[in-house]
């Protein structure tokens, strides 16, 4: 693989577990998009991010999930909504999307590394 990052480069990524608390359409994305607020525990606290995975996902499925995301990025105007947090997800085709999660109900905000 080419474009290969060192350790140190790998480090500065930082993603956590969180639960997604809260769902919403968000219908000015220009691709089909739910809003999310995600509870990260007391450490980071509650983020919100926009997400294009309604092809596999219903609202009442992503409610209570538990997800991995990096909260790092700097935070991203996306129309009138300011994501805070990047939801991780393997991309297959024609943009599906499936979520990163733990295999077991574990504590929000603990690191992914």
């Amino acid at each position: 693989m080419e474009n290969n990052l060192s350790w140190a480069e790998f480090e500065k990524v930082v993603m956590h577990v969180g639960t997604i608390i809260g769902v919403n359409e968000f219908p000015e994305a220009r691709k089909p998009a739910f809003q999310l607020t995600i509870d990260f525990g007391a450490t980071i606290g509650i983020r919100k991010t926009s997400a294009q995975i309604t092809k596999r996902y219903t609202k009442e499925e992503l409610l209570n999930r538990q997800i991995v995301a990096v909260v790092n990025f700097p935070k991203k105007q996306i129309g009138k909504f300011m994501s805070e947090c990047l939801v991780l997800g393997a991309v297959g085709e024609e943009g599906d999307v499936i979520l990163l999660a733990p295999d077991f109900k574990i504590e929000n905000g603990l690191r992914i590394g």
